[in-house]
């Protein structure tokens, strides 16, 4: 496997304007992408192990087990078959989304 360079801002403006996730083409079983929600998120219940690392914005995290505030820099994580929400975040709200499995 080579290295790979992928580029936040280009990853993010390569998200079609209607859509909030665009997935990053690594190869292997890690899966990368970027997600920008417009306005509200949609719960979600992942089917693998998910990290988010926040890139741009603040809001909370909800999981069933805690709601937790988040920043540029925060790691936030999402084990597999637990729903999770982000809310009351800023315009500017990104995360980088990485999954194995």
């Amino acid at each position: 496997m080579s290295d790979t360079t992928i580029s936040f801002k280009k990853a993010l403006a390569s998200i079609p304007a209607d859509e909030r996730y665009n997935e990053v083409p690594l190869g292997g079983s890690l899966t990368v992408g970027i997600y920008a929600p417009h306005e509200s998120d949609d719960p979600h219940v992942p089917d693998t192990d998910v990290v988010y690392l926040v890139v741009n914005g603040s809001g909370f995290f909800v999981t069933a087990h805690e709601r937790q505030p988040f920043g540029p820099g925060d790691l936030l994580f999402a084990a597999q078959g637990t729903e999770r929400l982000f809310e009351k975040f800023t315009p500017d709200f990104a995360v980088w989304v990485i999954a194995a499995g």
